[in-house]
């Protein structure tokens, strides 16, 4: 599995910010090697806030966010800079890029970084084109007590300098969380249960089903697989019962019904709920079903991108169980 796959919500979100055309977007490009933010002369390009997820050597899975100039101004200016700060609230690691001699705003953004404890990495951008540097080096370590990077497009030297400064700022005990540490042991014998039905994808496993796998093999469990047409005998095979059975959503019942007492059972949905953080959500949302009435209206909204298929879960299956 590509780290690229990795949920965004579990990447080290490194956030650029700075005054309108300071080199935020430039400073990204290089930093990448490749061109995945847009790079313009006219002040404001970048508008709402662009998140790219990335895999960095040295960093890992993470998430990369340009975002508009703090300093824009005019009512939909502000409406930018209030993107700009919510994008603040999810940053792990900040770059705050100054490009001018007057840094009173840079200042104001560093307070803030620093008040909700998040790593800051002072950049001059622009060194290139800055006259006095040397003061304002100067300055931004008097009044931020941190040395500023300076970087420079015509020199690729600087970008290992940034980099190096910036796999510095990750924190060290920053690790990805497990998606199934709180249901299994070292050795423990789990089984998975995956139709390869019509809404399966031809070849290849989906996503979570990938991800629970690894997840599986990282906490040195004994991973079994196998359709729901096989059960009896996968079960059948064992010496003794899995730990944990996970299961599609769609056979749950047909799981639940055969499978041993002292199994758990659980599903890749209710799993990646729970890792995502959204599980105590649903269950409330859940709750609520029971006072549906024949007036109320439900929002079945689909994440997925696959065609509509027969017996789709969201538009046949889940209005079916609702209408009941």
């Amino acid at each position: 599995m590509s780290l690229n796959n990795t949920p965004n919500a579990n990447r080290v979100h490194i956030g650029f910010y700075g005054k309108r055309n300071s080199g935020k977007s430039s400073l990204i490009n290089s930093f990448v090697g490749q061109e995945v933010a847009i790079v313009s002369a006219i002040p404001g390009t970048t508008t709402d806030p662009v998140y790219k997820p990335m895999e960095i050597q040295g960093i890992g899975a993470c998430v990369l966010i340009d975002t508009a100039g703090f300093d824009d101004a005019g009512s939909l200016g502000e409406m930018r800079v209030e993107k700009t700060t919510k994008a603040a609230e999810k940053t792990d690691i900040a770059v705050l890029l100054f490009s001018e001699e007057d840094i009173e705003k840079e200042l104001e953004w560093f307070k803030l970084f620093k008040e909700r404890n998040t790593p800051v990495l002072c950049v001059i951008s622009k060194g290139d084109i800055i006259t006095d540097i040397v003061s304002l080096q100067r300055s931004i370590k008097e009044k931020t007590g941190v040395n500023p990077i300076i970087f420079n497009r015509q020199d690729s030297a600087n970008i290992e300098v940034f980099k190096e400064a910036l796999i510095r700022l990750v924190p060290e005990d920053y690790e990805m969380p497990s998606i199934t540490s709180n249901l299994v042991n070292e050795d423990d014998i789990v089984m998975l249960v995956m139709p390869q039905d019509i809404q399966a994808p031809k070849g290849r496993l989906i996503l979570p089903q990938v991800q629970t796998i690894r997840d599986l093999l990282d906490n040195k469990c004994i991973v079994i697989s196998t359709t729901t047409d096989k059960l009896d005998q996968a079960l059948a095979a064992l010496s003794k019962p899995p730990r944990v059975i996970i299961t599609d959503s769609q056979v749950f019942k047909t799981v639940y019904d055969k499978k041993p007492a002292e199994s758990l059972l659980t599903s890749f949905s209710v799993l990646f709920a729970a890792y995502k953080g959204d599980l105590s959500y649903y269950i409330k949302g859940a709750a609520v079903i029971d006072k549906l009435t024949e007036r109320s209206r439900v929002l079945i909204a689909e994440c997925c991108s696959h065609a509509p298929l027969t017996e789709d879960i969201g538009r046949v299956k889940l209005p079916n169980a609702l209408r009941k």
